[in-house]
């Protein structure tokens, strides 16, 4: 395939099980691609379909926009010290792993001097979604990098959200993931109260996972642009406090049959004091727990 060069060049660094996928979708770009990682049989599928493999970290600098997903901080640290000694001004170094946002905001900070443009872009969706060029990405940059980026990253990604400056993307990762392994162990509670009542788990979690997709599970609360309380006019007032009625009663009622069976959930016990804050129709006296 030619090279049309009024299309910025692409590159990416880490081709791993999240990092390949995502690459994958950048084969038939038509401004080229620059692929490397420090496994040659990594390398091999995508040069076998055209991109250009590298040697080396430094010779993916002449790509305009670069992508990396590597294992953790210091990793990222190091691959995009090597690409900052070599990259032209105006290049993008875009980071999809899952790191602190503090050096997402600092690599943005200390590259900026050369005209190098950092932007932390993490992905949520799991190995199916990238697999189907499905994932969300939450990108932390300024708004002409964001434009720049936008038009590839749609190639592997169904939502590209724009989360702030550089940081921001990572700050909502981490908020998303936080949700997801609070509510793992949640559900680990919800299956110690269901065992102890001679519950079959199994049964159990189909029907959660038919619930959840329909009414969104967690998500379907998400709504709010404020985690203030609402305000006696506001329309969806009566929508929380319903919620709240029905989540306190469950709360107290599920957390009543564990007591009877000598079952700690000490997540359900803080989820019925938290509720009504978290929904933003607090109570004026915190409910009671039984």
């Amino acid at each position: 395939m030619s090279v049309d060069e009024t299309k910025p060049r692409l590159g990416y660094i880490g081709l791993g099980n999240q990092g390949a996928p995502i690459a994958t979708r950048y084969l038939d770009w038509p401004g080229g691609l620059t692929v490397f990682d420090v496994r040659a049989e990594a390398m091999a599928p995508f040069t076998d379909s055209g991109a250009t493999a590298a040697a080396s970290v430094a010779e993916v600098a002449d790509a305009d926009i670069i992508s990396v997903t590597v294992l953790d901080d210091a990793q990222v640290r190091e691959v995009i010290t090597g690409l900052a000694a070599h990259a032209k001004p105006g290049t993008i170094i875009a980071i999809h792993s899952t790191i602190s946002d503090t050096t997402a905001v600092d690599l943005a900070r200390e590259l900026k001097p050369l005209g190098i443009n950092v932007a932390d872009a993490p992905v949520s969706g799991g190995a199916g979604a990238a697999a189907e060029g499905k994932l969300a990405t939450m990108v932390g940059a300024d708004e002409e990098t964001f434009q720049r980026i936008n038009e590839p990253f749609q190639r592997w990604a169904s939502l590209v959200i724009h989360a702030g400056e550089p940081g921001a993307g990572t700050r909502m990762k981490l908020a998303r993931n936080m949700l997801t392994f609070v509510s793992y162990a949640a559900a680990a509670e919800a299956q110690k109260l269901a065992e102890a009542s001679g519950l079959s788990l199994p049964a159990l979690a189909k029907v959660v996972r038919h619930s959840d997709a329909r009414t969104g599970g967690p998500g379907a609360i998400m709504f709010r642009a404020t985690t203030a309380p609402t305000k006696p006019d506001d329309p969806m007032r009566p929508v929380l406090e319903h919620t709240r009625a029905l989540g306190e009663k469950d709360l107290s009622l599920a957390l009543a049959l564990a007591d009877s069976m000598s079952v700690d959930l000490p997540l359900a016990r803080l989820a019925l004091q938290r509720l009504a804050a978290g929904l933003g129709v607090p109570h004026t006296e915190t409910p009671e727990e039984s």
